[in-house]
């Protein structure tokens, strides 16, 4: 066992870390939940994680967005989240695909990862990605915030979960902001998920809703 990893375990086993090494990963989006999403799978070891975002950093991103500093600002986040990579952990193959998931490229793009992290935050590219990760069949771990509220999902690749979560576009109320603290537990759940499966355990969450409340510290599993 690498010294690196050595203090993973305990939580995890060695062959946990040794499953973890082999496992290939989907990142879709690279912003607040993606930042915090690929830090985590960094420094657990995950050996191949695919990271697609055709977003660029913007000033209103500082304020929650784990890869946004004063030298990202107008660059790529796919890259920058590359450079964070090789800082953090260069042992783990980081692919970058600088541009948004669309209904055309997905299923190309999925294809051959062992799960999907939903970092999005747009209806469409939700089921867009869902979609795709059905195709692939594979599971989708979901998260999504809005001010002080989140909530997370594991979404089997037989499930329809996402699109009775997200039957429509809703517009975009760019002036209901986001914090940091929503954006890092959000993540925290979707990394502890993902890692989880990754080591082939059940996941609690297949199926349901859990629903975190930072303003009034509530938190439920809704099963859907």
């Amino acid at each position: 066992m690498q010294e690196r990893y050595a203090r993973n375990l305990g939580p995890l086993t060695e062959q946990d870390c040794l499953q973890l090494q082999k496992g290939r990963v989907f990142l879709a989006g690279c912003g607040g939940l993606g930042g915090y999403l690929l830090e985590h799978l960094l420094r657990v070891g995950v050996g191949t994680i695919t990271v697609c975002d055709g977003d660029k950093f913007a000033p209103s991103n500082l304020n929650r967005q784990l890869l946004a500093d004063a030298a990202s600002l107008g660059r790529s986040k796919a890259e920058c989240a590359c450079e964070r990579a090789a800082l953090v952990n260069p042992q783990v193959t980081v692919k970058v695909v600088p541009t948004f998931l669309t209904a055309e490229n997905a299923d190309h793009l999925i294809a051959g990862h062992h799960l999907a992290l939903d970092a999005l935050d747009s209806p469409s590219a939700r089921r867009i990605l869902a979609s795709a990760c059905r195709q692939a069949g594979i599971p989708l771990v979901h998260g999504a915030i809005q001010g002080w509220y989140a909530q997370a999902a594991v979404i089997p690749p037989e499930s329809d979960l996402m699109e009775r979560l997200y039957p429509t576009d809703v517009p975009a109320h760019p002036e209901q902001g986001n914090l940091s603290p929503t954006a890092g537990l959000c993540a925290a759940v979707q990394a502890g998920e993902a890692i989880r499966l990754l080591c082939g355990r059940a996941s609690p969450l297949a199926g349901k809703l859990l629903w975190m409340d930072l303003l009034e510290q509530e938190y439920q599993v809704l099963p859907l």
